[in-house]
């Protein structure tokens, strides 16, 4: 049997919708004990944000969002009411046998009810504690609300995508995404510096921060140069060509930016002629006369179907690729040949196609794909095995509106 990365990393998940939880769900895919807390009755706001909502065995629509499926796989639920003293003493015994705290309230919150990362450092000093907010923990705004189109607007990321004309939010919550790619090695960084020292530690993420990092080489250009990037809509910065181009029937993304794959384009396209002209025989000429070079592409894609220019580039080796729907996307004889798409036994649909996690391990593989639990599905086996709670305990607590 291979091990599992992060076999006995057991994380307390305090978080809700998407970046926090996408960074818990990698830990989980990784091997972790992830114990996700909820609210009782009312569970993970993600839980409601459909349609679409996830289909019964019988086809009939449950009450579980598609997107509160897409970032809890591999997670246990308990439900519990941090509001309440009880509540808190849970989330307590808990923190104090976790290796890891995953939170995203607003930058204060859980202070009031003593669940902080000082308070908890108390009981567990060998705590990793991870807070995910918009703006951070200090800071003009580290009281702001915030969500994913905001922190695109505001880091920058908006205005080098659309068309010259219009700014454009990226289409998937990609603020999000990228702090939960960010947090989950900033916990893994922190836990290895906890195996080494025995020390847990604090981590202050922000999205705003997280979102403006990932402008990366946008952002380097601006800051050497002092010029603030265009939107070129579907056209890349660097060699010329590198977008989408209409071909007879369909558009295609191609990419030639560099002087020997811009010659294998134009063998492609039996138009060898474009060395020769000094505008375009050079990566540095054709990034300085861009509109003169993508008005000829424009009208040699036109020539051929999407197809036909597909199977011709990737005979002189062009990098290229169609523009695809979704459909399209899972009929991809590469992303099926690579198992991006797993189905997985659920107790309330049957079946429930999920996407695999990408990374590959030769010795301890990602094999594992438990279903995103119902509300407190685990509330009676965790707390009874790590707080103690007997069944009776359990009922009373219940009662009282506490799990």
């Amino acid at each position: 049997m291979p091990s599992i990365a992060l076999a006995g990393v057991r994380v307390l998940d305090l978080s809700r919708i998407l970046a926090a939880p996408l960074a818990t769900q990698m830990l989980a895919d990784l091997g972790a004990e992830v114990i996700k807390v909820e609210r009782p009755g009312t569970g993970d706001d993600s839980r409601t944000y459909g349609p679409p909502f996830a289909a019964g065995p019988e086809g009939d629509p449950t009450d579980t969002a598609a997107f509160y499926l897409s970032c809890n796989r591999n997670k246990q639920s308990v439900t519990v009411n941090h509001a309440t003293d009880e509540g808190q003493a849970l989330i307590r015994a808990l923190a104090a046998r976790s290796d890891v705290l995953v939170e995203n309230f607003r930058a204060g919150t859980l202070a009031k009810y003593g669940l902080d990362h000082e308070s908890l450092r108390e009981l567990n000093p060998r705590l990793v504690y991870l807070s995910v907010t918009g703006f951070g923990q200090s800071g003009p705004y580290a009281q702001r609300p915030g969500y994913d189109g905001i922190f695109q607007a505001m880091s920058g990321m908006m205005s080098v995508s659309g068309h010259p004309d219009e700014p454009m939010k990226v289409g998937v919550s990609m603020v999000d995404i990228l702090t939960g790619l960010y947090a989950s090695t900033a916990v893994l960084a922190a836990l290895r510096h906890r195996d080494a020292t025995g020390e847990g530690q604090f981590i202050d993420l922000s999205l705003l921060d997280c979102g403006l990092a990932s402008l990366s080489h946008f952002a380097m250009n601006y800051l050497v140069s002092g010029e603030v990037p265009q939107r070129r809509g579907n056209g890349g910065y660097g060699g010329v060509p590198s977008q989408a181009f209409q071909c007879k029937d369909k558009p295609l993304f191609l990419v030639a930016g560099n002087d020997k794959q811009f010659a294998a384009f134009c063998a492609a396209a039996g138009r060898s002629d474009l060395l020769q002209d000094p505008r375009f025989g050079t990566t540095s000429a054709r990034i300085v006369h861009r509109a003169e070079i993508l008005t000829v592409l424009e009208e040699i894609m036109l020539t051929r179907t999407r197809d036909e220019w597909l199977a011709v580039l990737d005979e002189h080796d062009v990098p290229a690729g169609p523009f695809n729907e979704m459909p399209e996307v899972f009929a991809d004889p590469q992303i099926q040949h690579r198992g991006m798409l797993v189905d997985v036994d659920d107790p309330v649909s049957g079946h429930l196609p999920l996407l695999a996690n990408p990374i590959r391990f030769t010795a301890t593989p990602v094999e594992s794909y438990g279903p995103p639990p119902g509300l407190g599905e685990h509330t009676a086996e965790v707390l009874g095995r790590l707080a103690g709670v007997t069944e009776g305990q359990l009922a009373g607590l219940r009662a009282r509106g506490v799990v």
